[in-house]
This record gives structure tokens, C-alpha cells and sequence, in this order.
């Protein structure tokens, strides 16, 4: 039996005195496309971030593609690509540029570059293009292909439709579907859920940084007009479940230090990321 690709048990992650998760529980098989949903500061973003290695695991355990979070991280983050609200590009590089950094970062082979900008279609003349040219779908397309290129154990994928057009949105649908039948994983934090749901296999709901509902399938809910109402209840109602939360109490009474300031990545010398986003490598 194949090790699932993501362990959470009661994870807590403290930004400096605040818990950005609040005691996690959250199981994904190998080969699975999870949708993650909730309401604005939901913990959706951490949960990925954590599960990326850029948060710490302050109490709890957390294992991702077999490896300890804490022990193991290094290891770990070989295996995971992250796509963050705002991708990653250097302004001054050219989209090639900016891939071929990546991908060596990320010790993976540069050769397939060109067919991923391809597929997204964002090749051709765009490939010798300054990144701080590009339109905002343009960058996302870009952010994208880097993930096909690399291909990882483990996609984090946040908001992944913002800024595309239909014609993008169709391409995104079409490779997390091939990625995902190929074996990857899929974590997938978004709003859209009549976009994100045909992807998924599964759907984990989340507010005040705990997990509040999991096991609704992605056909339950497209099934019926009744479907995302219900994710929305559930999200709505948990003012009342967190307030009894045991947790809660005891994060009041006793505040953990985060022991772990997250990971900074060195750019090209002279040259500073537009946005603040990430693809790990």
C-alpha cells in the first residue's frame, strides 16, 4: 500500500503569536484531486503553504510525499510544486529566463520548457518577451507551464484560475486532468468552485484555520444546485464549531513561538521578484 501523499494531524502553525492553522486534520491518498474551500481567511493559502514547506509546523504532524515536514523538509519540497496568488517572475528576465532559473533551481531539466510554454500557449515570440511585459494571464500561463515542465509529485495549486480566460481556463482543466492521470497529486485552494469542482475528485472545507468538512465528492456537488449551497453552510456555520473548539482555548492560555521563520530563497544577483509568490523548487 502506497504512502499517501499528505498527512496532517492536529497541525497548528504560528505566523509570530497568531495560529494560521488551528489544529489540521487532513488525509490525501496518491493520485487524488482535492478542492480546498472556504470563506476569505479560511487558512486556505496556509494550509498550502504549510503542506509547501513555507510555513512551520508549530505543534502536530505533518508529513507530505512521505517525509516529515519538520525533519525531512528538503526532501520533501523536491517533490512539491507550488503555485501562489502571484507567480514568481523576475520583471527583467525573459520568460525563458525566468523558466530556465526555476527549473535549475528546482534541478530539473530545462529542455522541457518549450513544450510547456507551448501547451500553454504562451511559446513562440513570448518566450524572448520581458516578464514585466506579459498581461496578468500571460504570467499565470507562464507560472503553469513551469509546473508542467517540472512535473512534481505534488501540486499546490492556489487560485489557479485567476486572471485566465476561458481559453486558459480550459488548458489548466486540461493538464491538471493529464497530471493527475499520470499520478500526481492535486491540492487545489479556490473560490471557483464551479470551475475547481469539475477537477476534483474530493472537497475539504475550511475556516478559522481548521478543516470543518471533508468527503463531499466532486459529483455530489455538480450533481445538484443544492451543492455548493451546502459547502457554504457549512462553511458559515462554523463561527459556532470553532467558538468550542478545544484548541482555541488553549492557544489563549498558553501561546506557542513559532520556531521556524520559513524558507527565503535567493534571486539573481541585482534582480528582485515583482510580486511576492513562489514556486518551490
Amino acid at each position: 500500500m502506497s504512502t499517501p501523499a499528505i498527512v496532517l494531524k492536529s497541525v497548528v502553525s504560528m505566523v509570530g503569536q497568531f495560529p494560521v492553522l488551528a489544529g489540521v486534520d487532513l488525509r490525501v491518498e496518491r493520485g487524488e484531486v482535492v478542492v480546498v474551500e472556504g470563506p476569505n481567511g479560511a487558512g486556505k493559502s496556509s494550509l498550502l503553504r504549510l503542506c509547501a514547506g513555507l510555513l512551520p509546523v508549530s505543534r502536530g504532524e505533518a508529513q507530505v510525499a512521505g517525509y516529515d515536514l519538520q525533519a525531512g523538509r528538503d526532501e520533501a519540497r523536491k517533490r512539491i510544486g507550488l503555485l501562489g496568488h502571484a507567480p514568481a517572475l523576475y520583471d527583467d528576465l525573459t520568460v525563458r529566463e525566468n523558466l530556465v532559473f526555476h527549473m535549475k533551481a528546482a534541478r530539473a531539466d530545462p529542455a522541457r520548457i518549450p513544450g510547456a510554454l507551448e501547451r500553454l500557449g504562451v511559446g513562440g515570440r513570448l518566450e524572448s518577451t520581458r516578464a514585466g511585459l506579459l498581461s496578468a494571464g500571460q504570467r499565470r500561463r507562464v507560472a503553469i507551464a513551469f509546473l508542467v515542465a517540472r512535473h512534481p509529485e505534488i501540486w499546490l495549486l492556489d487560485e489557479p484560475h485567476a486572471s485566465l480566460d476561458a481559453e486558459g481556463r480550459a488548458m489548466l482543466g486540461e493538464v491538471v486532468a493529464q497530471a493527475a492521470a499520470a499520478g500526481s497529486t492535486m491540492l487545489i485552494a479556490s473560490h471557483e468552485l464551479e470551475e475547481a469542482l469539475v477537477l476534483a475528485s474530493r472537497v475539504v472545507s475550511i475556516s478559522g484555520g481548521v478543516v470543518v468538512g471533508d468527503g463531499v465528492t466532486a459529483a455530489a456537488c455538480m450533481g445538484s444546485r443544492t451543492g455548493t449551497a451546502r459547502l457554504g453552510a457549512v462553511a458559515a456555520g462554523t463561527g459556532q464549531v470553532l467558538a468550542g473548539h478545544p484548541l482555541q482555548q488553549d492557544l489563549r492560555q498558553a501561546p506557542l513561538q513559532s520556531t521556524d521563520q520559513g524558507i527565503r530563497r535567493d534571486s539573481p544577483q541585482g534582480l528582485r521578484p515583482s510580486e511576492d509568490g513562489c514556486n518551490v523548487a
